[in-house]
């Protein structure tokens, strides 16, 4: 998709401090972050959102997953813990039109609900 932001960013077109990319998925830090740790891991395919993802999607959204425990000990989180959230459509407070999966921590969360 040519004016998605999110695949200029796994094209090299847009810069972002990139901390992983391979064949499938790309990893790289929130420029708002939330929380000390944001990183935001995407499909390298244009997603629009989770909605769209069907069989052939599956490798690259298992790895958006086990990727994400990877960064997590990487950034020092993973003992004592972080979040992951993957928001879809509008209700679901999706800013990007591409789906991506955050890593949030580095501090306490807030309770989720609500």
């Amino acid at each position: 998709m040519t004016d998605c932001i999110f695949c200029k960013i796994v094209a090299g077109d847009v810069p972002a401090t990139k901390l992983y990319q391979d064949e499938l998925v790309t990893a790289f830090r929130d420029i708002n972050p939330l929380a000390p740790t944001h990183i935001l891991i995407i499909p390298n395919v244009h997603l629009a959102s989770a909605n769209d993802l069907a069989p052939e999607h599956a490798a690259a959204a298992g790895r958006m997953l086990t990727l994400a425990p990877e960064l997590a000990r990487q950034e020092h989180i993973a003992e004592s813990g972080y979040r992951l959230i993957l928001n879809t459509g509008a209700d679901g407070r999706q800013e990007v039109p591409h789906m991506h999966l955050h890593l949030l921590g580095g501090r306490r969360m807030q309770h989720p609900l609500g």
